[in-house]
C-alpha cells in the first residue's frame, strides 16, 4: 500500500510538472507539500519514489534474472522499478503460456530431465547464470539449476523460452550451480549432500567410504544454444557437503572455487546417542574450500572412464594430477565469491562474523610449494596462514558478497538483518575495512548488485533478496511473501527505495544485467518459425504456397 502511494505521488509530480508553468513553482511545491502531508510521506520517501519510478511506456535501465525456488521457474523484474515483466517457465508446466502442456515441443524439453524414465514435473530454482563472454554477461543465454532432483536448464534470451534441460548422472541433488566459465565454455553444477554414485543405496555407517560428492561441467555448444552432453564430464570430490561455486576470472582464470560444510562427516543420529545433526557438523573451527583446476580437469577427463555414460573423473585421479586442493575456511560457510579481477576469492562463514579473504597467488604459490598435509583422502589441504589475505568482521551470519566498480563489496547478513558494505584492499584500496550497514528487512539470503559478479560490474543498485516479510506488506494469510528490497549505492550512504512482494515461489541467487545487452525478439524472425529448434520448421507451409493437396 505504502509503494502504491509513492508511485501515485510520482504520476501526481509528473501531471502536475506538466501543467504548470515556472511561474508556478511556488503552486507545485505547496501542491507535492499537499500530498505529502495527506500521504503521510518524508522527503525520504518522496526521494525513493522519484528514483524508482518508470512511466507508462518507459524502460527500465537493468533487468534481473531472479530464482523462482519451488515455482521452477525464473522470474524477469525490472530494476529499478521492481515490476514483474516474467515468468520463465523451466522445470515446472505453465498451462497459461502452452509450456509443458498440450505442446510436443515442450513436453519434449521436460522430459530431458526425467530420472528413470520417471516424469519430474516440479523444481527448485536457485542460482541463474547469464553467459559470458571475457567475463562479463553478454545477454544470450541464461542458465538455471534445480536444486531438489539435480537438474539444469538453457534458455535461449532471444525469446526468454526453455530450449534444454538436462540431468545430472551422477547426482540426484545440487546447489554450488550454475556458474560458468569466463566465455561460457562450460556450466559448473556444484553438488551438495554427499551420496552414493547415481543415488545408489548404502547405509550411512559406509558413509566415509561410499559418500561422495560430484562437481558436473557441462560442455556449452553457443553455436547450438544446447549443451553438447558428449563433451561434458564430471569430478569425484570428498564426502564433505559442497556448497556455492564461483569461477575464476583474470589472474586466477582456469580454476573453480566452492565452499564446503560438515568437514566432521557427521551423519547425526539422536537415536542413537550422538548428537543432532546441527551440532554434530558445526564442531569444527574448520570446514573446507575446494580448489579445482578446471582446464586441466577438461584434458583429464578425455581418458576417464565412462560412469553412467559420462566421464568421471575419479578422487584418486583428481588428487594424482593435482585437480583438486583444500583450503581450510571458517566453519558452515555459503558463499564463495571471486573479486572482480580474480584476486580473491572472498568467503563468509553462516557461524562467523568475519569475511575472509583469500588471495589467489598465495594459493597458487602454496600449491606450487608442496606445503600442506593431506586429508583421509590423500587431498593436499594448503595452510590457512599461508593463502588469507585478510579479515573483516562485518556482522552476524555472512552469506554472500557482490562488488561494484569502485573497489567495494556487500555481503548479506542473514542474522543481523542488513547488508555489509566494506572496502577491499590492494590493488582496489590500501587498506581492508568495513564502511557502513544498511537494515533489510527480513533475514536476507542471496544478494544481487548490477552485474555485480562479473569482471565489470556497475555497482548503482543491489537487490537484497530477503526471506522474510513480517510486517512489510497487507497480511495475505499466515504463508507471507518474500521481500526484494532495492538498494541504491549511489548516495555517500546506502538507501533502501523499494520493497518489492514476491508471492511466488522463494528467490534466492539473482543476476542483474543492463538491459541494452539483450537483443530480445518482439516477433520470430521468419513464418513457420519453430521455437523448440529456433528455425523454420520443413513442414511449415510458406508464404504463397499456402495449398491444400487431396490424394484420392
Amino acid at each position: 500500500m505504502r509503494q502504491a502511494a509513492l508511485i501515485g505521488l510520482v504520476m501526481l509530480l509528473a501531471g502536475a510538472l506538466i501543467s504548470c508553468s515556472g511561474d508556478d513553482e511556488d503552486g507545485l511545491n505547496a501542491s507535492v507539500s499537499a500530498i505529502a502531508e495527506e500521504r503521510g510521506l518524508s522527503e525520504t520517501d518522496i526521494e525513493a519514489a522519484l528514483k524508482t519510478f518508470v512511466p507508462s511506456g518507459g524502460r527500465d535501465e537493468y533487468l534481473m534474472f531472479a530464482s523462482g525456488g519451488h515455482s521452477g521457474q525464473v522470474f524477469v523484474i525490472g530494476i529499478p522499478s521492481m515490476r514483474l515483466l516474467k515468468s520463465i517457465a523451466v522445470f515446472t508446466p505453465e498451462a497459461w503460456q502452452g509450456y509443458g502442456i498440450g505442446g510436443a515441443e515442450s513436453e519434449q524439453t521436460l522430459s530431458g530431465g526425467y530420472y528413470n524414465d520417471q516424469e519430474i514435473k516440479w523444481g527448485d530454482t536457485h542460482h541463474p547464470a547469464l553467459s559470458e563472454t571475457a567475463g562479463d554477461y553478454d545477454g544470450q543465454f541464461l542458465f538455471i539449476n534445480e536444486k531438489a532432483n539435480g537438474r539444469v536448464g538453457v534458455i535461449d534470451l532471444r525469446d526468454f523460452e526453455t530450449k534444454q534441460i538436462v540431468k545430472n548422472p551422477f547426482s540426484n541433488i545440487d546447489h554450488g550451480g550454475t556458474f560458468v566459465t569466463p566465455d561460457t565454455e562450460y556450466i559448473i553444477e556444484g553438488p551438495q549432500y554427499a551420496h552414493p554414485l547415481g543415488g545408489e543405496y548404502a547405509p550411512l555407517s559406509e558413509f566415509n567410504d561410499k559418500y561422495r560428492g560430484y562437481v558436473m561441467f557441462w560442455k556449452f555448444d553457443r553455436e547450438a544454444g544446447r549443451i553438447d552432453e558428449s563433451q561434458s564430464f564430471g569430478m569425484e570430490l570428498p564426502p564433505y557437503w559442497q556448497d556455492l561455486c564461483d569461477v575464476g576470472k583474470k589472474v586466477s582464470a582456469g580454476w573453480l572455487f566452492c565452499g564446503s560444510l560438515n568437514s566432521e562427516r557427521d551423519t547425526g543420529g539422536i537415536e542413537a546417542g550422538n548428537p543432532p545433526f546441527e551440532v554434530g557438523a558445526s564442531q569444527n573451527d574448520m570446514d573446507y574450500l575446494h580448489v579445482m583446476n578446471w582446464e586441466h580437469a577438461a584434458e583429464v577427463a578425455k581418458s576417464a572412464p565412462k560412469v553412467n555414460g559420462y566421464p568421471l573423473i575419479s578422487l584418486d585421479t583428481a588428487v594424482a594430477e593435482d585437480l583438486l586442493f583444500l583450503v581450510p575456511e571458517p566453519k558452515s560457510p555459503h558463499g564463495s565469491d571471486v573479486t572482480p579481477g580474480g584476486e580473491y576469492v572472498i568467503v563468509s562463514g553462516k557461524l562467523d562474523p568475519h569475511i575472509t579473504a583469500y588471495s589467489f597467488e598465495k594459493i597458487k604459490a602454496a600449491i606450487d610449494s608442496g606445503v600442506g598435509e593431506s586429508d583421509p583422502y590423500g587431498v593436499r589441504i594448503l595452510p590457512f596462514d599461508d593463502v588469507m589475505e585478510a579479515q573483516i568482521e562485518v556482522g552476524l551470519g555472512p552469506l554472500h558478497t557482490q562488488f561494484d566498480g569502485d573497489g567495494y563489496a556487500y555481503t548479506s547478513l542473514f542474522l543481523d538483518n542488513g547488508v555489509a558494505k566494506w572496502q577491499m584492499g590492494p590493488p582496489y584500496h590500501d587498506e581492508w575495512k568495513l564502511v557502513e550497514v544498511v537494515p533489510t528487512q527480513y533475514n536476507v539470503g542471496h544478494i544481487a548488485a548490477a552485474e555485480g559478479d562479473t569482471v565489470s560490474p556497475d555497482g548503482r543498485y543491489l537487490v537484497s533478496l530477503n526471506k522474510w516479510a513480517t510486517d512489510r506488506f497487507t497480511v495475505v494469510g499466515p504463508l507471507l511473501p518474500q521481500n526484494l528490497q532495492l538498494v541504491d549505492l549511489t548516495g555517500e550512504h546506502m538507501q533502501v527505495i523499494y520493497d518489492m512482494a514476491m508471492g511466488v515461489g522463494e528467490p534466492h541467487y539473482a543476476q542483474i544485467i543492463k538491459a541494452d545487452k539483450l537483443a530480445a525478439w518482439e516477433v520470430y524472425p521468419e513464418v513457420g518459425w519453430d521455437p523448440h529448434t529456433q528455425a523454420v520448421d520443413p513442414n511449415a507451409a510458406q508464404p504463397g504456397e499456402e495449398r491444400v493437396e487431396r490424394n484420392g
